[in-house]
């Protein structure tokens, strides 16, 4: 498959090959996938398969079976419409509107900023069904790509080829059905929150030791003086600390795995946002003018910025770990430790 792949031939790609299957959200299997596909394709594109097998698949499990076996075996491309106009990572705010009835809904609003809204078959979009910010006011809806009333258009940017990215307005769509109960919408999303975070945790490892590699080549073969720019001491230590960094995250997401919650969950995207923000711009720095090139290294750090605010900005996502704090540090004492008595 060429380099340039859309999200969505990829994702039919995998699969036919049965891997979204048999990946599952087991964070090996995940971060296999994720490098994979790293390795292979545009940030855009790995950012496609990303939401879909981190967030899409776990909240489509309330679902009718055959949706979530279309989507498993690439049949279906699933956007995932959370993000509303204004609203950002305060969810509890988003203003589109789903009315329930006994005939059916009636969705009016507009998404913001969506992976795969030019090339998805069905839009997972979290509504408010009823007034008020409180965590029961919001439901998932399944709608088509192709009802009434809704309008996709691509966002303007140049960056995430592959992604689809763009925004939808829905206007009094009738098409379409509940996923899950009514009023659990955020309930579901904060319970697959987890995954989502890991996955990126996991993706953000495999991204950052990619241009960790390939800078290591170009200092290695890029002359300066006798030897190469490898050997000056300030380059390699440079150098070494992004390797520290990445070290880090890399034990933090293995040490976290499937057990991971809320605050662990927050840990991982602020250190994944942190560390990818450091390695990109350090490896920038390293490679000179030959970062500026069209697919080069600048290009994919103004991507990367997505890490910082994708699925929650990093100061949200740090608040979370500051309500915890008390107990985080009470888990890394020695003295607390239940074996002791």
């Amino acid at each position: 498959m060429a380099a340039s792949a859309s999200g969505r031939d990829v994702w039919r790609a995998l699969g036919r090959a049965r891997l979204i299957e048999q990946v599952g959200t087991d964070p090996d299997r995940l971060g296999r996938l994720l490098a994979a596909v790293d390795r292979r394709f545009p940030v855009g594109t790995t950012l496609s398969v990303c939401v879909q097998v981190a967030t899409v698949l776990p909240i489509l499990a309330d679902g009718p079976a055959e949706i979530l076996h279309r989507v498993r075996a690439g049949i279906d491309t699933i956007a995932l419409a959370a993000t509303d106009i204004g609203s950002g990572s305060d969810l509890t705010a988003l203003r589109t509107e789903v009315r329930l009835g006994d005939d059916g809904i009636d969705l009016t609003g507009d998404k913001r900023w969506i992976t795969n809204a030019t090339t998805a078959d069905a839009f997972l979009v979290l509504a408010r069904h009823k007034a008020g910010r409180h965590f029961s006011s919001f439901t998932w809806v399944l709608v088509p790509a192709s009802a009434p009333g809704v309008t996709v258009t691509p966002a303007d940017t140049p960056l995430f080829e592959g992604s689809g990215v763009g925004h939808i307005s829905f206007d009094h769509v009738c098409s379409g059905q509940v996923i899950g109960r009514p009023g659990r919408g955020l309930a579901t999303f904060a319970r697959h929150i987890g995954t989502e975070r890991l996955a990126g945790g996991l993706w953000s490892v495999a991204l950052c030791r990619r241009v960790l590699a390939d800078t290591l080549e170009r200092l290695s073969t890029r002359s300066y003086g006798e030897n190469t720019l490898w050997h000056l001491d300030s380059v390699r230590q440079r150098f070494a600390e992004c390797l520290v960094r990445l070290r880090q995250l890399d034990a933090l997401t293995r040490t976290v795995g499937s057990r991971i919650d809320t605050t662990t969950a927050a840990l991982v995207k602020a250190a994944a946002a942190s560390t990818v923000d450091h390695v990109l711009a350090e490896c920038a720095h390293l490679q000179g003018a030959d970062g500026f090139a069209a697919d080069g290294v600048q290009h994919l750090r103004a991507q990367a910025g997505l890490f910082g605010v994708g699925g929650g900005v990093t100061e949200v996502v740090l608040s979370t770990v500051a309500d915890d704090a008390l107990s985080l540090l009470r888990g890394m004492d020695p003295e607390c430790s239940p074996g002791l008595g």
